[in-house]
């Protein structure tokens, strides 16, 4: 039997804790996503993800899904979408991108990516009620929080209404102006 990995959980949000600005743009984050997507940050992150677990509004913001398979989405995994209602049409994959579309539940949707990730690691490409929601639930192994040097004042947090929670710190990583912290949840 394969031993099933870890949750990896997170987002890159601003130096005071949002994860989108007022107006509900994450584009200050990530200004510099020519640099990370080359970077060996994004590739051992690539090489350690299994599958990949994100909410029905990340995954409407990428754009024609059936270009993930077309252009190459930075995830070539089995992807799981937490939603309430699956779309009309199942996006177009291939032999290694592929989408499933849970609709009972966060747990179930855990189960899932977990048995496909397999002794890789799920990695929750973002969400921040998603992301919130697997850490009260208690599900989350692994939490990896990227830092931008800005501030945008208000928007969306990304830890709001957590609660408490251990944390262990296992790394620190610079990759250009931003900062990953990476911590183990006790």
């Amino acid at each position: 039997m394969t031993s099933m990995g870890r949750v990896i959980a997170g987002m890159t949000m601003s130096l005071d804790g949002f994860v989108e600005d007022a107006e509900g743009s994450s584009g200050p984050l990530y200004e510099d996503f020519d640099v990370l997507g080359r970077s060996d940050y994004m590739t051992s992150m690539q090489d350690e993800t299994g599958a990949v677990l994100m909410g029905r509004r990340t995954f409407e913001m990428g754009g024609d899904p059936d270009s993930w398979a077309d252009e190459g989405y930075e995830f070539q995994v089995p992807i799981f979408v937490l939603t309430h209602t699956p779309p009309e049409k199942t996006p177009k994959g291939t032999d290694r991108l592929s989408f499933t579309f849970v609709t009972d539940g966060l747990e179930t949707a855990v189960d899932r990516a977990k048995q496909a990730a397999g002794d890789r690691a799920v990695t929750v490409v973002g969400g921040a009620d998603v992301n919130r929601q697997l850490l009260a639930a208690g599900l989350v192994d692994e939490l990896r929080v990227d830092v931008m040097p800005v501030l945008l004042g208000a928007g969306l947090p990304l830890f709001a209404g957590v609660g408490p929670h251990s944390l262990e710190k296992i790394g620190v990583e610079e990759i250009g102006v931003r900062t990953s912290l990476r911590f183990r949840v006790t």
